[in-house]
């Protein structure tokens, strides 16, 4: 069965509060390489996650996937994920309900998934009562429990001590050796290093540069990647 990349952003614009965010732009992510989006604050990044998750229509242009089907195939986890009321294994159960998964696979792929991410000791918890870390962990399992094709990842440890940040980082270095395409935002430049293939770095709304990560950050070809890289524009 063919997978639902490469994606495809033809001419896609973005404004909001009479602000343009992205400008009109081109973009085509295959499978395989890891996808990092670095940018300074402002320059678009989580309104460009959403256009490609599709959480948001453009103004103006197409996103196009190479099947029609990717609502099950693709997932998001957000900076601050949402926890419902209920426990640890009951949240990846309603997403994996969400998704029309047979209901005689739910409770194997949900166990699986908090034994992926080193939850399966708090699977009868409240969610709501899990540290940072362990939501975030949870929210990674909830998409574990998906199997998608395509994960994005909007700052998914911007919030979180170096420890949670190192069990989260470990999550997505399995989704990637599982064959699941990465694509995350991130304001960390060394997390860049650690979990990225290749780098594309956002400025005002403008896709500025995209080079494998090595490259973009020993030769960056923009004054604005250099710039950024020195520290010398905000981060997210």
């Amino acid at each position: 069965m063919n997978g639902i990349l490469p994606l495809r952003l033809e001419d896609v614009s973005f404004a909001a509060g009479g602000r343009t965010i992205i400008e009109p732009l081109n973009l085509t992510l295959e499978a395989g390489a890891s996808t990092i989006v670095l940018g300074a604050n402002g320059a678009g990044k989580s309104v460009l996650m959403r256009l490609m998750h599709g959480l948001v229509a453009p103004d103006t242009g197409r996103v196009l996937w190479s099947r029609p089907d990717v609502r099950r195939r693709q997932a998001m986890v957000f900076q601050r994920p949402v926890m419902l009321r209920r426990s640890a294994l009951a949240n990846v159960l309603y997403a994996l309900e969400a998704a029309r998964v047979p209901p005689q696979e739910r409770g194997r792929r949900a166990r699986e998934a908090l034994a992926e991410v080193g939850l399966a000791h708090v699977a009868a918890r409240p969610a709501r009562v899990l540290s940072g870390g362990e939501q975030q962990r949870l929210a990674l399992a909830r998409a574990w429990a998906l199997h998608p094709e395509v994960l994005f990842l909007d700052e998914p440890t911007a919030n979180l001590d170096p420890g949670a940040t190192r069990e989260i980082e470990a999550v997505i270095k399995a989704f990637d050796v599982s064959g699941t395409k990465i694509v995350m935002s991130t304001h960390n430049l060394g997390q860049a290093r650690r979990l990225g293939d290749e780098v594309i770095f956002l400025h005002q709304g403008r896709v500025v540069e995209r080079a494998p990560v090595e490259v973009f950050f020993k030769q960056p070809a923009s004054a604005e990647a250099a710039a950024f890289i020195k520290g010398e524009l905000p981060w997210t």
